[in-house]
């Protein structure tokens, strides 16, 4: 799904990106649209090409003959008893053990997005693991709205559990090489800072997309290589990239930022077009690759 550029109001995206953080609630994001629309069908239509295509936006089709996938349940008994993810390998049985990464999605669940982020893993010859945060409340609903809705009804200290339970159970597995990254978009991004912390040498390598940084305080305990995307247009966090920069330098961890200019929140995510900026994101993909390749082989 290539990116043309957006003939939304940016005052759209915007609240777009509000009320996908949860800022607002949806009546506010309809509102604040209708006010830029000149039309009730405009508004319509507005909602309408801000919302997830997840089937045009597929990149490795779940049936491609170069990996092969599954469901696996992983036992979290710190968090909220197990958490459920999508495993995708690649199918060669001559690959030997690979390195793991752990896929973390954004503040919705499992959606078929972050499956697919995790098959393109796959045919890059890692294998990759996606759990599902909401697995304690039934797994993702398929709707984005409930998502979100579920989503704020998990306990976050044990939701934070289950991927720490994830990230132990992908570094173990018989097939692993022991080599363990994380990437994560959005909320994703925050838990991919804060498993570096929490892990210390048994990571090698997290990559967040406009993740939020964990304390300065904690950056020390780092042992992992970072790789930090962020849009230029995504005010908060772009701000806030000097002062982790500063702490992870200060605290000798090997790292790289990136800040994509003309690229909002969100923009690795094809399957939302109006976020979407294919040249930051195969840019930033790109250079995730590489920063796996170089880190977990």
């Amino acid at each position: 799904m290539e990116q043309t550029k957006s003939t939304l109001p940016r005052e759209a995206i915007d609240a777009y990106n509000l009320y996908i953080h949860g800022d607002i609630d949806r009546r506010s994001f309809l509102s604040r649209v209708k006010k830029v629309a000149v039309s009730g069908v405009a508004a319509a239509a507005i909602v309408d090409q801000l919302m997830p295509n997840y089937a045009a936006a597929q990149v490795v089709p779940p049936t491609d003959a170069r990996i092969k996938t599954e469901y696996a349940t992983v036992p979290s008994p710190n968090g909220n008893g197990s958490i459920r993810g999508y495993l995708a390998r690649p199918a060669s049985a001559g690959t030997g053990k690979l390195p793991g990464i752990l896929v973390v999605h954004e503040n919705r669940g499992l959606n078929p997005h972050i499956e697919d982020i995790a098959r393109r893993l796959a045919v890059a010859n890692f294998m990759a693991f996606a759990p599902d945060a909401l697995t304690s409340l039934g797994g993702f609903p398929g709707d984005e709205e409930k998502g979100l809705e579920m989503f704020g009804k998990v306990d976050r200290a044990k939701m934070s559990e289950d991927f720490y339970a994830a990230a132990v159970w992908l570094k173990a597995r018989s097939d692993s090489s022991g080599k363990l990254g994380v990437v994560g978009f959005c909320f994703g991004g925050g838990i991919a800072n804060s498993l570096a912390v929490r892990m210390g040498s048994d990571l090698a390598a997290a990559v967040p997309f406009y993740g939020g940084a964990p304390p300065e305080a904690d950056v020390p305990k780092i042992k992992a290589a970072i790789l930090v995307h962020h849009g230029g247009e995504d005010t908060r966090l772009v701000q806030g990239w000097p002062a982790y920069d500063a702490a992870l330098t200060k605290a000798g961890v090997v790292h790289e930022g990136h800040i994509y200019p003309g690229a909002v929140h969100g923009f690795n995510n094809n399957a939302t077009p109006e976020r979407y900026n294919k040249a930051a994101a195969d840019a930033a993909w790109a250079s995730t690759l590489a920063w796996f390749n170089k880190y977990l082989r």
